[in-house]
């Protein structure tokens, strides 16, 4: 079992939470002139590195709210958990995990 860190709950089992998509994506600023292609480009493409990733995840069965994650996608291990609308935090390679 695992354990997230809720920015608004606190540590709650890993099977409360569901996955969203990469963090930090912006919306189009004219969405109306964007191509079919690049609509696709947009809805279904997102970066996958090996490392550390910005996510989104909703705490389902419990405050029900969005926030954001920082996650290795080597170790599947939360490096940090913060509100969304805030900055992702500096965390560098390899760095302990913090909240």
């Amino acid at each position: 079992m695992m354990l997230i860190d809720c920015p608004h709950c606190g540590l709650r089992d890993e099977t409360e939470f569901e996955y969203g998509s990469q963090a930090h994506v912006p919306y189009p600023q004219d969405p109306q002139a964007l191509t079919n292609d690049e609509w696709a480009q947009w809805l279904y493409f997102r970066d996958n590195p090996m490392g550390l990733r910005a996510e989104r995840w909703v705490h389902l069965t419990g405050c029900r709210k969005w926030f954001n994650a920082v996650r290795d996608t080597v170790s599947y291990e939360f490096k940090a958990t913060y509100p969304v609308g805030t900055p992702r935090p500096n965390i560098p390679p390899h760095h302990g995990g913090i909240r």
